[in-house]
């Protein structure tokens, strides 16, 4: 029987039971939000988990990405996160993989497991400075190499510029960004609720259907 004829008489949800079964054993900490599970293993045991999974069927990894959580309201606990997305090879058993490492900590690579990790692996290390031991060649994908600092870090200095636009306009970024995030109205004339002709789907938002100058 071929992988995809064998893939199509496995169960949905079959796959990802039994790698939650095993994660579990592992120490994983199970938490589904908006229908998506992701597990926190320790990261001691990160590779042996990734194995299990792949044992259990998710075969396929589609990413590796670092979450940087020193701005997050009401984060407790390390500031990042390492998050491998692994699926079966229909994408329909999927689990998110996740480990929590404080500023300096390593991770060991999953090179090991899936070859594909090597790039993900090195975007995160650019983006974020989260080093992976054992890892072949870590070393920058894709910011020159004289730059200095990550710049997925929320502390990375965005080094923002005014412009001036050919009709006489001025953006001044920090008062555009205020504006957008609703801290005032800066130049968007914005403060937060549903724009003008927007109906939320999910209910009453502030100030919904208001008429703004």
């Amino acid at each position: 029987m071929s992988d995809a004829l064998l893939a199509d008489s496995v169960p949905l949800g079959a796959n990802r039971n039994a790698a939650l079964v095993a994660l579990v054993e592992f120490g994983g900490v199970v938490r589904e939000d908006k229908e998506m599970v992701n597990v926190t293993v320790p990261k001691a045991r990160i590779v042996e988990a990734l194995r299990a999974c792949r044992a259990a069927g998710l075969e396929m990894l589609t990413d590796v990405f670092g979450i940087d959580y020193l701005t997050y309201p009401g984060h407790r606990g390390k500031r990042f996160a390492v998050v491998y997305n692994v699926h079966d090879v229909r994408g329909t058993d999927r689990l998110f993989v996740r480990v929590e490492v404080d500023d300096g900590e390593s991770v060991p690579t999953a090179t090991e497991v899936w070859r594909g990790a090597d790039f993900l692996e090195r975007e995160t290390f650019d983006m974020l400075g989260i080093e992976f031991e054992g890892h072949p060649n870590l070393r920058k994908l894709l910011t020159p190499e004289d730059l200095d600092g990550h710049p997925h870090r929320k502390d990375f200095p965005l080094g923002e510029t005014p412009t001036l636009f050919n009709d006489g306009r001025f953006l001044d970024p920090a008062a555009f960004r205020a504006g957008l995030t609703g801290r005032s109205q800066g130049l968007t004339g914005w403060t937060g609720g549903a724009r003008r002709g927007v109906t939320s789907t999910e209910g009453t938002l502030p100030g919904e259907g208001r008429d703004k100058a």
